[in-house]
């Protein structure tokens, strides 16, 4: 995974940086709720899988967003050129694994091969993480079972600065289909307007898999 240092004493958000960094929890979250009626019947009709569909949407919506590639390392700012998901696989003993999925190809070509590294992951995935492999990471989990208003997520000490994105149950209320979407990143890389901007792309990449067609043609 290539990467490119940023210049820290031309990066606009120096002082923002290094003012986030000496705060006992950095970290900025937003919980929203996204209207995905066009796109969760589409699925449906056409027979898609759900979950990993929006796991393609949400991690090119997160791609398309500089600053969600940005990292910490070693006191200095780096930026993939494409980020990779780790995503959480309940298991059938209720615990869950980790599966590792790289998006940066069509909806179609991507869903051939997560489909098998999903279900995979349900029998011989773990938790364990490389820390080299990690670090480019964005961070994907689920609460299929209930529609949240809030979520707090467990971080690390120290604090690391891979994305975070979870989102609820799918649940219709008069004809609209909605679901929570909560995103937490580190600030000192990270803004509001940078996570609006994710949630902007998100309903865009959306409407991309809408105009994808037919899994099966």
């Amino acid at each position: 995974m290539s990467a490119r240092h940023i210049d820290l004493n031309t990066f606009k958000r120096k002082d923002h940086f290094d003012y986030f960094r000496t705060l006992a929890y950095p970290y900025v979250g937003v919980t929203c709720e996204v209207e995905i009626t066009n796109f969760y019947h589409f699925l449906k009709e056409n027979h898609y899988p759900i979950f990993l569909t929006l796991l393609w949407c949400v991690s090119r919506a997160a791609n398309d967003v500089p600053e969600f590639r940005y990292r910490i390392q070693q006191d200095q700012i780096i930026e993939f050129d494409f980020c990779d998901t780790y995503h959480t696989v309940a298991k059938e003993d209720e615990t869950y694994a980790y599966c590792v999925l790289k998006a940066d190809m069509d909806l179609h070509s991507f869903l051939k091969i997560a489909q098998s590294k999903h279900e995979a992951a349900k029998t011989s995935g773990t938790i364990d993480e490389d820390p080299e492999e990690a670090l480019s990471m964005i961070f994907i989990s689920t609460l299929p079972w209930m529609y949240f208003t809030d979520l707090i997520q467990p971080v690390p000490i120290p604090a690391d600065s891979n994305p975070r994105i979870t989102w609820g149950k799918i649940q219709e209320r008069n004809g609209i289909v909605t679901m929570p979407v909560n995103v937490l990143c580190h600030h000192a890389l990270v803004d509001g307007k940078h996570i609006a901007n994710f949630f902007e792309r998100l309903n865009i990449r959306m409407a991309e898999a809408i105009a994808s067609g037919d899994i099966h043609e």
